[in-house]
């Protein structure tokens, strides 16, 4: 039998302080991506209410499409949830770091490398966009903080371009 291996993060968990900025690594938390035709089934399944509108947010969950959410939190699901309905529900929680990036300047580094006006971004807003060429999941937690979710394969990139960004 072989050991578990221990978690290694793809990113520094020491803060960086930038002009007007920090940006930190998140703790580890759970993801799932949900899907369904018809949101009345997952909300049934899960005992939620989800957002109906593309890029709302509702407590730990984010319309990204028409018929697909992400759960993000401290919640794990039994792998049971979902058998036999129609519905999708994917534990995504080690695809993924999340990259927070706060500050008077957070709206203005972003914007360096994301092609959105985030000072129009509504708090309590998530979007899927790009940084530079790296996709990204983008939620406006409050008017100076960002949550960034971003592959892990992509997150060292995206840390030195943010470090990078934020020294100029």
């Amino acid at each position: 039998m072989s050991d578990p291996l221990p978690r290694a993060e793809p990113v520094s968990a020491t803060p960086f302080a930038g002009r007007a900025v920090l940006i930190s690594l998140s703790p580890p938390m759970k993801r799932y991506s949900l899907r369904a035709r018809q949101a009345q089934a997952l909300e049934t399944l899960l005992k939620v209410k989800l957002p109906k509108s593309v890029g709302a947010v509702a407590g730990d969950i984010a319309c990204l499409g028409p018929d697909e959410w992400v759960m993000r939190g401290e919640t794990a699901l039994p792998p049971t949830v979902g058998a036999g309905v129609p519905v999708a529900i994917t534990d995504v929680s080690e695809r993924s770091v999340c990259i927070i990036v706060e500050g008077g300047g957070a709206a203005k580094l972003l914007m360096a490398g994301c092609p959105l006006d985030l000072d129009k971004m509504p708090v309590g807003h998530a979007t899927r966009t790009i940084f530079e060429t790296v996709e990204i999941v983008l939620i406006r937690d409050a008017p100076d903080r960002f949550q960034i979710d971003v592959w892990r394969s992509f997150s060292d990139w995206l840390w030195t371009a943010l470090r990078t960004a934020s020294s100029h």
